[in-house]
């Protein structure tokens, strides 16, 4: 069998990355089949496999817009020298063969984002250089004749394409991300207890987590305010620039004694082993990893419809959905996420859900998609 020659793009591979996790659960996965696997970025963090050859593209940057435009520039030289014979950007880049739309649709967040800024704030991003380029770039290539197949992980990012840009049904490739369900999987109850006592979380209490760096982004604020009508601790792993302001209206809302910011964690596995359920009411995710992670965990998950986690949840069963700012129906859900401790069966339906999502599966998907390409 001819060995593929495959080009993956994407600017920052950062290891804490929603992004970055699929490529390298992706690479891994791919790693035994017959794919040379290259991968073309500015800057690559944490260490990659020896047989994958890394192709840096690291032009000089002087603003947001010079930072997409030069890569961008850069990587489509680099891919045409080389004459890969298949090019998968994780950017939005015009003249690559596959798309994986991992970040959604920027006019979709942007939709989004309008609900919970000012009016001036609205003037400004139609007006901003960064977001009329990015715009600009997304129709450019879902337009482009290069393009053959979008990957998409959830069927929202998929009806948001296709609603915004007008792309015919044929050229997407739903793919779920994958999960390692033997390395996230349930606490014991010895496991909860340590990570509990490290927390000075009650082993009694009801604790929820959140994951999720940019905490406008994933509904930090609105998550706050749910947990401040309960009695339920919340962990927050991740970080952001603004955290004094959460932390700020926690004290208000009187709920601040019972929320542990615990900042970027690279070992997540501790967190949610101290924790009975997951709450991400996020504006706009196509379908973050740390849904699947809190789920392979056994924790129910409450979420947003503009979530493409959703899909995974039936109400009541694996978790909750509703819309992001619906702090009442969030409230509500916090107070029936039972602890794990006296009722198991949401957990236990969590983690079943999750169990056909494995890195073979991903691995199958994706080498048949290549296949199918180059027939």
């Amino acid at each position: 069998m001819k060995t593929i020659r495959l080009a993956i793009v994407r600017q920052k591979y950062r290891p804490d990355g929603g992004a970055e996790r699929f490529i390298s659960r992706a690479l891994e996965a791919l790693d035994d089949q017959n794919i040379e696997l290259n991968i073309i970025t500015r800057q690559w963090e944490g260490k990659p496999n020896p047989k994958w050859k890394i192709h840096l593209c690291n032009p000089a940057k002087h603003s947001r817009v010079s930072r997409e435009k030069g890569f961008a520039a850069a990587a489509q030289t680099c891919w045409k020298a080389a004459q890969f014979d298949i090019v998968q950007s994780h950017e939005r880049i015009p003249g690559c063969d596959i798309f994986r739309a991992g970040d959604g649709a920027h006019r979709v967040w942007l939709e989004q984002r309008a609900r919970i800024i000012s009016p001036a704030q609205r003037l400004l991003t139609r007006l901003s250089p960064y977001h009329r380029y990015v715009l600009h770039a997304e129709e450019a290539m879902f337009h482009s004749a290069e393009l053959k197949k979008i990957i998409c992980n959830s069927e929202m990012v998929k009806r948001d394409i296709m609603r915004c840009y007008g792309v015919d049904a044929s050229r997407f490739s739903v793919i779920y991300n994958a999960i390692d369900a033997e390395k996230f999987k349930p606490a014991t109850d010895e496991q909860r207890r340590e990570s509990r006592a490290k927390m000075a979380i009650p082993e009694q209490a009801v604790a929820l987590i959140y994951v999720g760096s940019g905490f406008e982004r994933k509904g930090l604020k609105p998550a706050i305010q749910a947990i401040a009508s309960s009695d339920r601790y919340l962990i927050v792993v991740g970080q952001d620039k603004a955290q004094k302001k959460y932390e700020s209206l926690a004290r208000q809302l009187g709920c601040f004694e019972r929320i542990r910011f615990m900042g970027v964690q690279n070992n997540v596995l501790p967190y949610y082993h101290a924790a009975d359920g997951m709450i991400l009411p996020t504006l706009y995710d196509p379908f973050p990893n740390v849904i699947l992670e809190a789920m392979a965990c056994g924790l129910p998950v409450i979420t947003s419809q503009t979530c493409g986690g959703a899909e995974f949840i039936t109400e009541g069963q694996e978790g909750f959905v509703c819309d992001a700012l619906d702090i009442v129906k969030l409230a509500e859900f916090v107070k029936r996420i039972p602890s794990r401790l006296e009722n198991a069966q949401m957990s236990h339906a969590a983690r079943e859900r999750i169990l056909p999502y494995s890195p073979k599966n991903l691995s199958q998907q994706l080498v048949a998609l290549y296949h199918s390409l180059l027939i």
